[in-house]
């Protein structure tokens, strides 16, 4: 299903792509293939807001990164490629738990729903910095796209996590959460997780520390501070993230079948 507000560029691909056919033939097959395109109402972006928030953000982020970079020596095809890259970093974000093994844990991205692929590839070996924007092409690309990474993650972080009053009792963090770590040093498209594998409440029964399994290194201790966020917990993971796993799982397998098949 796609979703989208009615930019004329929205309206215009649906009429060319005719996913709202009237055609019974045509109908049956987009039936079958659930393929919709649904459009909000006017005048109403906050009905977008899910995916209007990400835009904002990185486009506050490009704004500033090529205003600072000269951005009358970057070729079309250099622009092409970073916003590949920029694409590649904004969907690479995680959404849900699907598995809370703790020598394991994994979750689900917006680049695996697109591709139906469970690995994505990892980014050039290599440190660039702003000293590689007046290199050559490729370095300056890789540059770009480094700094937007450190920015992006930082901006989205911070979403994750708004200020708000305790004017309601929250949930207490359960052993087989799912945590995302903050690590300054960690690469383009890697974003650290643990599980929680303990809770320590204190006199009031509110958990403030707890313990975490980092993959392949021993437990930490840490405080609730900004140090990492929930993203999904371990009952929720049991209702929601492990069919969601058995669904991606058998479609993906489908898929390679079809794939097979031809």
């Amino acid at each position: 299903m796609l979703r989208s507000d009615r930019g004329t560029n929205f309206i215009g691909a649906c009429k060319e792509l005719n996913l709202n056919s009237d055609d019974p033939d045509v109908k049956t097959y987009l039936q079958d293939n659930k393929c919709t395109w649904t459009f909000n109402p006017p005048h109403s972006s906050h009905m977008g807001g899910v995916w209007e928030r990400m835009i904002g953000i990185a486009r506050r982020i490009l704004d500033a990164l090529l205003l600072k970079t000269n951005t009358t020596s970057l070729t079309h095809e250099m622009l092409t490629t970073l916003m590949a890259e920029v694409t590649a970093i904004m969907n690479s974000r995680p959404l849900v738990p699907i598995s809370s093994d703790p020598e394991s844990p994994a979750v689900l991205t917006p680049s695996m729903l697109l591709t139906q692929k469970t690995d994505s590839l990892a980014p050039p070996a290599g440190d660039f910095d702003m000293h590689d924007l007046s290199n050559k092409h490729w370095k300056r690309v890789q540059g770009l796209a480094d700094v937007f990474w450190k920015r992006w993650k930082m901006d989205y972080l911070s979403t994750l996590q708004p200020r708000r009053k305790w004017n309601t009792e929250k949930d207490n963090l359960q052993v087989g959460d799912v945590v995302l770590l903050k690590d300054p040093q960690s690469k383009r498209m890697d974003w650290p997780l643990a599980v929680v594998v303990k809770t320590l409440p204190s006199q009031d029964n509110r958990v403030r520390k707890v313990e975490v399994k980092v993959t392949r290194q021993a437990l930490l201790r840490w405080c609730l501070t900004e140090r990492f966020w929930v993203i999904g917990h371990g009952n929720a993971y049991m209702e929601t993230g492990g069919a969601l796993h058995e669904a991606l799982a058998a479609d993906l397998h489908r898929e390679h079948a079809d794939r097979q098949a031809e």
